[in-house]
């Protein structure tokens, strides 16, 4: 109930819900719900963040910017063992005046945060954010994104990214998205997400994306449903509110 005032008192027309604890995206339209489909959200070391935005934009076939601080825990120690580190995963480094060559970097005098170029990896299959991403701009630099991991969907628990949102029926949200767009259709956008170029597409009117963390809740058709506090959230709140005696 706590939890509940963090969000619209009411909420209408189009949007889109996650909930972390379900890992599950609901599709809203004009109030009601329109479908729904898996999620994989972030795990309990990367969790992702509450918070709502507006979805502005949709990228076909993108570019993975790698956050820094997976460069320096990851990407950049893997690098050091192994220099084809880089060709074998389709990744490439860059900087303000363009692609690098990799060979010219003296990797071994880099680690941590101290690493002074962008990482990122190409367009195409293997692509860590599969074919698709959604972008509604915020502070955490969470979106929602495809993801070639498919069988993770199957899991009963799906708490496995780094805190962004993997979404098993991509194709269907852009489709859901640009359904009012005429420039676009399901044969066009399925040509976007097939190609290994870049192509960014502004929606003509934001969507409200909530991210929320609901462990019970009392759905449409009146049934009460119930999920494990996956982060721990609501004993630290129950904690704050009912053990702490300044409160």
């Amino acid at each position: 109930m706590e939890r509940c005032r963090w969000v619209p008192v009411q909420l209408k027309g189009d949007y889109l819900a996650v909930n972390i604890p379900a890992y599950k995206l609901f599709v809203y339209e004009d109030d009601s719900l329109a479908w729904d489909c898996n999620v994989v959200v972030g795990s309990v070391n990367n969790q992702s963040v509450i918070f709502n935005g507006n979805m502005n934009t949709i990228v076909f076939s993108p570019y993975w910017n790698i956050p820094a601080s997976i460069v320096a825990k990851e990407t950049l120690p893997a690098v050091k063992r192994n220099r084809s580190y880089l060709a074998s995963h389709n990744m490439e480094v860059v900087s303000g005046s363009g692609v690098v060559n990799p060979s010219s970097i003296d990797w071994g005098k880099y680690s941590g945060y101290n690493f002074p170029y962008t990482i990122r990896q190409k367009p195409g299959p293997n692509n860590s954010l599969g074919r698709v991403k959604f972008l509604f701009p915020n502070n955490y630099s969470i979106y929602l994104h495809d993801t070639p991991a498919k069988s993770l969907f199957e899991e009963p628990s799906r708490a496995f990214s780094h805190g962004c949102i993997r979404v098993a029926e991509p194709k269907r949200l852009a489709e859901h998205l640009l359904r009012n767009d005429t420039t676009w259709n399901s044969e066009k956008i399925e040509t976007a997400m097939s190609k290994n170029k870049e192509t960014t597409v502004k929606l003509a009117t934001p969507v409200p994306v909530f991210i929320a963390y609901f462990t019970s809740w009392v759905d449409r058709q009146g049934r009460l449903n119930f999920r494990n506090d996956v982060y721990g959230h609501d004993k630290r709140l129950a904690k704050k509110m009912f053990d702490n005696p300044e409160l």
